[in-house]
């Protein structure tokens, strides 16, 4: 397997930001894969949900979420809900891959647990509960591709809110947690919590002496213990770790600051379309503690070559279904993501100007967001109208 595969996903808290809790995600996925952008608004429906691969049972009224996500399969890479939560997930890779631990096995894929934890929570401690409850009866697994069936793995999440987030990080149905108050952390295919453990599945370290995973001797270090020898992902963990560390010197860390960290292509945290595994969408989350959240998607490939456009969250909100594939043929790619494709193909000159659309946007939205009250209808369309600005670009 590949060491450089998958994602990276980045969280800044307070002091490095003026305005709540900065997150930010690159979907990596496998090349043709087509990343479509959802809105699902709240429901009140008790019937058991048809994830991926197999039935959960109902958690009750879920709330309205906006995903990025594969069009193959009912989770998400990425997303968040409207009460502030965003979430998403990264592939790793440990030393537990027998009977209910074996990643192969069709259960719940990571993506399901994004969306499942969106879906039905209020803030980032609430859908750690939920995903690790759901994690702990029935379990992960299964293809994560429609061309690779061998494509299995454990996932970890970044959980986050307006004040604070929770790195999750798993194997098989054991998982640990810690708590993130302050400054920054990122995830990248590597195991990262070592003895920083705030929560912890009940009798992991038996499991790990049982396993012959830990020798029981000195304090647990789930790092040691589940990631064998292999640590993919750890160059550009390293390289996100040190992007973080000089964008945030200013204690004025926001959502440009984020784009350029997605957008880095030196250290491989963006991929071309040319990748075996290219960046496929990206999202940047803004999350306010005082003032409504705002949520930049690309829903195109390669954020080098991506916009960013803005979403928020209203009671009667609408998005393009230029970002949505179509329901007679969910494989086939959404409006967007042909145009921008054939765009970049043929060399297009629109770079320069989407970039402007992107910057004007930027500042636009936070002069309304300074005035703005508790009427937020005027910004019932604000993504729809974005991406229809963009889809004229390409035409």
């Amino acid at each position: 397997m590949e060491t450089l595969i998958s994602c990276d996903t980045f969280v800044v808290l307070p002091p490095h930001t003026k305005n709540g809790v900065v997150f930010g995600k690159n979907s990596d996925r496998p090349n043709g894969e087509v990343q479509e952008v959802v809105y699902y608004p709240a429901s009140e429906s008790s019937d058991s949900v048809k994830c991926t691969y197999i039935e959960v049972e109902s958690g009750g009224p879920t709330k309205a979420v906006i995903l990025s996500k594969p069009n193959w399969m009912w989770g998400a890479e990425m997303g968040a809900n409207e009460c502030g939560v965003a979430i998403g997930n990264e592939a790793i890779w440990t030393t537990d891959n027998e009977g209910d631990h074996d990643p192969s096995v069709k259960r719940l894929l990571g993506m399901d647990l994004v969306r499942l934890g969106l879906e039905r929570s209020s803030d980032a401690e609430e859908a750690l509960k939920v995903i690790t409850s759901l994690l702990e009866k029935y379990g992960q697994g299964g293809p994560c591709s429609v061309s690779d069936e061998g494509f299995c793995y454990h996932n970890s999440f970044l959980i986050a809110d307006p004040k604070n987030a929770w790195v999750l990080e798993t194997s098989g149905k054991h998982w640990v947690a810690h708590q993130v108050k302050s400054g920054f952390y990122n995830i990248s295919n590597v195991i990262s919590i070592t003895t920083n453990i705030d929560r912890k599945s009940e009798g992991i370290e038996e499991y790990a002496k049982s396993k012959g995973l830990w020798d029981g001797q000195g304090e647990f270090n789930f790092c040691e213990a589940f990631s064998g020898d292999k640590k993919p992902g750890d160059a550009r963990y390293l390289a996100g770790k040190k992007l973080l560390e000089k964008l945030t010197n200013s204690n004025n860390f926001k959502e440009v600051d984020m784009f350029k960290v997605l957008r880095d292509t030196n250290s491989e945290i963006c991929r071309p379309c040319t990748a075996p595994f290219p960046t496929q969408g990206s999202q940047v989350s803004v999350l306010g503690d005082n003032k409504p959240s705002v949520h930049w998607f690309t829903a195109t490939p390669d954020a080098s070559n991506s916009v960013f456009k803005p979403f928020v969250f209203t009671p009667n909100a609408k998005i393009s279904k230029h970002t949505v594939c179509p329901e007679n043929d969910k494989m086939a790619p959404h409006t967007l993501y042909s145009l921008h494709s054939e765009a970049f193909k043929k060399g297009s000159d629109v770079k320069a100007l989407l970039r402007n659309m992107e910057l004007n946007c930027v500042n636009e939205l936070e002069s309304v967001l300074e005035n703005v009250k508790e009427d937020l209808s005027e910004l019932d369309e604000l993504l729809k109208d974005c991406v229809e600005t963009e889809v004229k670009f390409y035409r």
